[in-house]
């Protein structure tokens, strides 16, 4: 066993400042190569281990970063997969609601009005109303059909206007008014009789009431010759609102209609349609004007 000589042993590194260099004991002050050279290995490979695991803990380092980085970007899924794993057991979650439905108010929005309303009673059909107004201008076109307008008519002597069964039928359900236009077209002749009632049920009731007798007289004049008057002729009966409508077509060279003159049936039916459009558009306009107000 040696023991240091002179306090503790002192430790040269020539990489470190301040150290002092070891000399052996002997009268010869050289250097020991030897001890350096080993000294200086073992420092190196100090040096080498150190690198070696530095640089495996920057891989470690430069990893985990890039994995979380990784979880980062994914972190949706992630946290999906937590909460899925997270979800409550079947029996803790709440089932469909079972209360009342939710309820609403009504709007404020009145209905929309209805045109026939407007026709159907005297209190509200005000506007105003004449042959010229329900049967305006000089000809009348139903598809590639043209009509030339004759003679109008307005009376408040509704059998006046009438002959043989529709006299009796107008009088028993009070009738107001008659208006009445012929039409005319290549030797043919159309008579449209319009009676007006108070009330929608008095019309339906004349139009029940009336048979394949209760004739509107045939309107002549202004160079529309006479027609209908003995001859046999095509009549129609309707109604629509307060108003009821008839018409009468034929020859007016006194010729009979007969079943075979269809250009005579479609006469009659062209001015029954016309008057019912003209009816229906009259509490069509009411009904907008009764809008707008408010």
């Amino acid at each position: 066993m040696s023991f240091g000589q002179g306090g503790p042993q002192s430790q040269w590194d020539p990489w470190t400042p301040q150290s002092q260099q070891p000399w052996n004991s002997g009268a010869d002050q050289t250097p020991d190569w030897a001890a350096l050279a080993e000294a200086s290995e073992a420092r190196n490979k100090r040096r080498r281990l150190f690198f070696i695991g530095g640089g495996a803990l920057a891989t470690v380092a430069i990893g985990t970063a890039v994995a979380m980085a990784v979880v980062s970007a994914n972190g949706d899924g992630g946290q999906a997969d937590n909460q899925t794993s997270q979800l409550p057991a079947t029996a803790d979650i709440p089932s469909e609601s079972t209360g009342p439905a939710p309820s609403f108010a009504p709007t404020s929005a009145p209905p929309p009005l209805d045109p026939k309303d407007f026709v159907s009673s005297a209190k509200k059909d005000t506007a105003p109303l004449s042959p010229q107004i329900l049967f305006p201008g000089t000809q009348l076109t139903m598809g590639d059909t043209v009509y030339k307008k004759g003679p109008t008519a307005d009376t408040k002597s509704c059998a006046s206007a009438a002959r043989q069964t529709l006299p009796k039928v107008l009088d028993a359900n009070d009738c107001t008014r008659m208006l009445r236009v012929t039409y005319t077209k290549d030797g043919m002749a159309v008579t449209v009789g319009v009676a007006v009632f108070d009330t929608e049920a008095q019309a339906a009731k004349a139009k029940t009431q009336a048979d394949d007798k209760s004739i509107v007289k045939s309107l002549n004049g202004g160079g529309v010759k006479a027609f209908c008057e003995s001859a046999v002729c095509r009549t129609t009966t309707n109604s629509y609102g307060r108003y009821a409508y008839f018409t009468i077509a034929g020859f007016t060279d006194g010729k009979d209609v007969t079943t075979k003159d269809t250009e005579v049936f479609q006469t009659g039916d062209d001015l029954a349609e016309f008057t019912f459009r003209q009816i229906r558009r009259r509490g069509e306009a009411q009904a907008s004007a009764a809008a707008a107000e408010g």
